[in-house]
């Protein structure tokens, strides 16, 4: 796969069923062509996470994934010794007999290395470039946000016992982050930053028919609106697209063509995650007949 033009780019993500509008198709080649890291910032369940996988599967290439967490440190995302395999080795040696700086030479081989998701990117991409997803990276702590910088700079790094080791190619890196916090303006800048939105109703309709090509077109149209009315609310969490797609799956599921009051009480648990939402939904727009019909229109007019 060779990115040859923007238009190129926004085909290939709609042959993997990924919808992406032209500034995300942008994004996307710049960052092929410049080989800079891609930054993705939105509410959680926009597709951020999808644009990884997808650019994974379009190279044929394996895909890295970095889950962030707070409490992450280096060693985690980086490398570890196998210290238990190590001491089973040291008996061993010490029963030949071998002397220390002998048995050091061995215990600090590769095979005691355990390689975590930046180093095996490192290493991986002496073969083929491998895709790095730094997922949600706004839930690990500063310092690990500090120590990425580097990383993502040279993409190197020294182990004492070793030396240094550099990627030969440097990996296709996407980074993620729901903006629980804000993250350091010094990572965004070697990064080529987009915002994912919530989508249109087309778009949104688009991505249900596409990832979903069995649901009955009437009830993808309904589906696409409702969520759209239903993201108007402040709630304390929003729907997103993977909340739509989880919620026409069901639809499917059960078999229903359209969309009525009975089946919205029923499935309300795909779309809203927590109680206090669920219980406004029904108090403050289920309960409201002309409110309730608001949701579920949209049959005779663009059916």
């Amino acid at each position: 796969m060779v990115f040859g033009s923007i238009e190129q780019v926004a085909e290939e993500l709609g042959k993997a069923h990924y919808i992406a509008d032209r500034a995300l198709a942008t994004v996307v080649f710049l960052a092929y062509r410049l080989q800079k890291p891609i930054f993705l910032e939105g509410e959680p369940g926009v597709g951020k996470t999808e644009v990884g996988t997808v650019m994974a599967r379009l190279f044929d290439t394996e895909l890295i994934r970095l889950q962030c967490y707070e409490g992450l440190d280096a060693a985690t995302a980086l490398y570890e010794w196998n210290y238990p395999k190590q001491l089973l080795h040291i008996r061993l040696e010490e029963q030949e007999k071998k002397g220390k700086e002998e048995i050091e030479r061995v215990i600090y081989g590769p095979e005691f290395l355990i390689k975590r998701p930046l180093l095996e990117a490192i290493l991986s991409s002496n073969e083929k470039t491998p895709v790095l997803l730094i997922d949600e990276v706004d839930r690990s702590d500063e310092e690990f946000e500090a120590f990425l910088l580097e990383v993502l700079s040279d993409f190197q790094i020294t182990i004492p016992e070793i030396g240094t080791l550099k990627a030969r190619k440097r990996p296709m890196v996407v980074v993620t982050s729901n903006r629980t916090r804000d993250v350091h303006d010094a990572l965004k800048r070697r990064c080529l930053y987009h915002w994912i939105d919530y989508p249109s109703f087309e778009k949104e309709y688009q991505i249900v028919v596409t990832r979903l090509p069995q649901i009955q077109q009437e009830l993808a149209k309904q589906v696409a609106h409702f969520m759209q009315k239903i993201r108007s609310v402040d709630f304390l969490k929003r729907p997103g697209v993977s909340e739509t797609l989880d919620w026409a799956s069901a639809l499917i599921t059960m078999e229903r063509k359209h969309l009525d009051e009975d089946v919205v009480k029923e499935t309300l648990g795909c779309i809203l995650k927590y109680q206090d939402d669920i219980r406004r939904f029904r108090e403050e727009i289920w309960a409201d007949p002309e409110k309730r019909g608001g949701y579920l229109q949209l049959v005779e007019s663009d059916g």
